[in-house]
């Protein structure tokens, strides 16, 4: 069995602002192998970004990791101080950020930016930083990388900022790669580059990845298995087979159902999910789903739902599941 790479125990995280708590992640759990890639989807404001950065002590204040465990490679991550965080930070964990244009400084020059990285993370010599730069342009793609290392970041089209800002993530060959909507600023064609290149470059240096997103598609491509987050809750887990083939949460379906479909009648309107986002001050005692399910029954407002496990890998909290495994057990009998 291999070895788990990242293991997340019950993570509850909020932010303390003046107008109260916001409790933006409660009770996430999950691990991830070496090598694995795995999708983290929602819609905005479901914890997707904060889960992921968490890993990397990168919670901004106000926020605070309230209970719960976080594991890395060895390290305890919630015990963890800043300069603990900076031997692994580029390391042993990377990330790459969704807009490449505000990651990078635009008063330095490309090479400045990786071989600064190259320098404060290895022993390597201002030569030795130079080649190692030139080498990862090379290895994401980008031709001319002597003329590129020259040149500043608005020189560069985003598809190009994008592939350097993937170089910088990979300057030290890092365990994990955390990348955080690499492709929404990109036009679609750079967006299947980008893709296939993280694709390749995953199986050259066997790292792991944690592709956060909203857009399923991506993960389709992209993932072996898929989170699904909502309102700081994992509501379903699963392969993205069993995801996308089998789905069980109600909100799974919901996004499901609103990705655009080529092969059906060109009358066909896409299904929205209604409802607003919770209140993630005052979140529901219950689902939090339930206000926004066509199917919610009382039960789902009241009472937070158990953990269905429908196979190894796959498991929802969903009431709805609670009742057909308690119906299939009674027939059965």
């Amino acid at each position: 069995m291999k070895e788990k790479l990242l293991e997340i125990k019950d993570e509850y995280l909020s932010f303390f602002t003046p107008a109260g708590e916001i409790k933006a992640l409660n009770g996430v759990s999950f691990s991830m192998e070496e090598g694995e890639v795995l999708g983290i989807v929602g819609e905005s404001g479901s914890g997707k970004s904060v889960t992921a950065y968490s890993v990397m002590g990168l919670t901004a204040f106000p926020g605070r990791l309230v209970s719960g465990t976080i594991r890395f490679n060895g390290h305890e991550i919630h015990k963890m101080t800043e300069k603990d965080f900076r031997k692994i930070r580029g390391n042993e964990v990377s990330i790459i950020f969704q807009d490449p244009m505000t990651s990078l400084n635009p008063v330095y020059t490309i090479g400045n930016q990786i071989e600064e990285v190259i320098k404060l993370h290895t022993d390597k010599t201002a030569k030795q930083a130079h080649d190692r730069a030139r080498e990862l342009l090379e290895l994401v793609g980008i031709n001319e990388p002597d003329k590129r290392l020259k040149q500043y970041p608005h020189e560069l089209s985003g598809g190009m900022r994008q592939r350097v800002m993937i170089a910088i993530a990979l300057a030290c060959e890092p365990k994990l790669l955390i990348a955080d909507e690499p492709t929404t600023a990109l036009d679609v064609t750079i967006q299947a580059q980008i893709l296939e290149l993280m694709q390749e470059l995953r199986k050259k240096l066997g790292m792991s990845i944690i592709m956060i997103t909203h857009d399923l598609g991506v993960v389709a491509s992209m993932c072996e298995k898929i989170a699904v987050m909502y309102a700081g809750h994992i509501v379903e887990y699963g392969t993205t087979d069993e995801v996308f083939y089998k789905p069980s949460h109600e909100y799974t379906k919901g996004l499901i159902n609103s990705i655009p479909k080529l092969n059906t009648e060109e009358t066909e309107r896409l299904v929205p999910i209604e409802g607003q986002p919770v209140d993630l001050m005052n979140p529901p005692a219950g689902c939090p789903f339930a206000p926004r399910c066509s199917k919610c029954m009382k039960i789902c407002l009241r009472q937070m739902p158990p953990k269905t496990q429908l196979s190894e890998t796959h498991y929802s909290y969903c009431w709805l599941r609670q009742k057909e495994e308690a119906q299939k057990g009674a027939t059965e009998e």
